[in-house]
């Protein structure tokens, strides 16, 4: 059985979580997800560290990141954090990050947070079913998660 750890926070503004789980559950069989939410972005280095710890194969975290400087710092430090953990464990931790400042309109925001969860998701199956060169085919294609593909040059 492969166990998927998913971290999200209260501070979304959706539930990218759901729609991640959604598509682990259809692209990998007999899966266990144990998800794990937290209040914001500073605190789920620690979520994926303690879902890994209990034996998740690979993780995909869902944040949410605010405009301002500060907002960046923090996910700057949060990105360095998650880096880390995958160095220390060897296993994948997709992050899955959308900053409230990628565009204006409330309903493409939504629908960019939607589409690189499911992406993403896609992305952390196939690195766990079928290993490193899961995703060869698709290197040099331009592929963009949560936008539309600009591809290769």
């Amino acid at each position: 059985m492969v166990c998927i750890g998913v971290v999200d926070t209260t501070f979304s503004r959706v539930d990218m979580a759901k729609y991640a789980i959604e598509v682990l559950r259809k692209k990998v069989p007999a899966l266990k997800v144990k998800r794990y939410t937290v209040p914001g972005i500073k605190d789920v280095a620690v979520a994926a560290k303690r879902l890994l710890d209990e034996g998740c194969d690979g993780v995909i975290t869902l944040g949410w990141v605010g405009p301002t400087m500060t907002d960046k710092f923090s996910y700057l430090a949060y990105s360095i954090a998650l880096q880390m953990l995958q160095i220390n464990y060897g296993k994948h931790i997709i992050d899955v990050t959308v900053h409230e400042d990628e565009t204006d309109d409330p309903r493409k925001l939504k629908e960019i947070a939607v589409q690189r969860a499911k992406e993403h998701a896609e992305n952390l199956a196939l690195l766990i079913l079928k290993g490193p060169q899961a995703l060869t085919g698709l290197a040099g294609t331009g592929q963009r998660q949560g936008w539309p593909d600009v591809g290769p040059l």
